[in-house]
């Protein structure tokens, strides 16, 4: 990996740091790293393991996989598992790992709850129909 893509991983460290309102000590501390590898992380002077971005991501409460695209480790196509809206919300940097966090879980709570009305809703029908040609058959 080229020094240009330790800076970019860094660099968005810092962001999301600053704009969860995070000094090097505490996210250091969140994170479960000491505060001078965390900001030579952020300078662009070291390239944090998988493990230590994962602890990062933690720290920040931002999506593990977000900070892997940002590092080189994954590419955008390889966040499989994530619906488009969930990859969006927690790209986004304009908004703050709470602000992320309520909008995926808004957003969950929808899936779920058209998911249980779609589920018990088809199976009286179901029944119904069952029922109906049984009615007939006799």
């Amino acid at each position: 990996m080229s020094r240009g893509q330790r800076r970019s991983v860094g660099e968005y460290i810092r962001e999301q740091r600053r704009k969860n309102d995070l000094s090097v000590r505490q996210l250091a501390h969140r994170a479960g790293v000491s505060n001078p590898y965390l900001s030579q992380i952020e300078r662009g002077l070291r390239h944090p393991s998988a493990e230590i971005l994962q602890q990062i991501a933690s720290g920040l409460r931002i999506s593990t996989e977000a900070l892997y695209v940002h590092a080189g480790i994954l590419t955008e196509d390889s966040q499989d598992g994530q619906p488009d809206v969930v990859r969006a919300v927690r790209a986004d940097q304009g908004l703050t790992a709470r602000q992320k966090d309520v909008l995926v879980g808004i957003y969950e709570a929808y899936c779920m709850e058209n998911a249980a009305a779609s589920g018990p809703a088809d199976a009286p029908e179901a029944e119904q129909t069952d029922q109906s040609k049984q009615t007939e058959l006799v």
